[in-house]
């Protein structure tokens, strides 16, 4: 399984609401400036996570993107869903999809056990923790990247 840079940037462009928003909304143009990302290509993933639910748009002065919760409430994998789509290494992993070999088929069993590996990671870690961990690795530095 590999996460699309769709996924990735939606990540980071999370990330970077729930860390300079405080309270007002952040510009798109400052978050790619910061993460080295193309509007163009943000505008195309805050349209699908606002369309989500996982942020909203202020328009006018002063405008730009929030975060629609607290950062304790959204989970990696819910915002990876977002733009990935079901993150199943193949289609039977899930129970859909499955072909006529289904029942006797052994390595569906594996592909069954990455998935549930993969959603163990995703869907136990937060965006607040993601928060904790930038803090932890950039203390002390003035700018993302750190």
């Amino acid at each position: 399984m590999k996460i699309s840079t769709k996924g990735r940037y939606a990540l980071r462009l999370m990330l970077d609401l729930a860390l300079h928003s405080h309270g007002t909304a952040v510009p798109l143009r400052d978050v790619a400036r910061r993460q080295e990302i193309s509007d163009k290509y943000l505008e195309q993933i805050v349209t699908q996570l606002s369309r989500a639910g996982l942020v909203r748009s202020v328009r006018g002065a002063g405008g730009g993107y929030l975060l629609t919760r607290e950062p304790d409430a959204y989970t990696v994998g819910e915002i990876l869903r977002v733009l990935e789509g079901n993150l199943a290494p193949v289609s039977c992993a899930d129970g859909a999809n499955c072909c006529q070999r289904a029942g006797q088929c052994v390595t569906v069993e594996v592909w069954q056990e990455i998935q549930a590996a993969v959603a163990g990671v995703v869907d136990h870690r937060t965006l607040a923790d993601l928060v904790r961990r930038h803090g932890e690795k950039c203390a002390g530095r003035e700018q993302l990247p750190c």
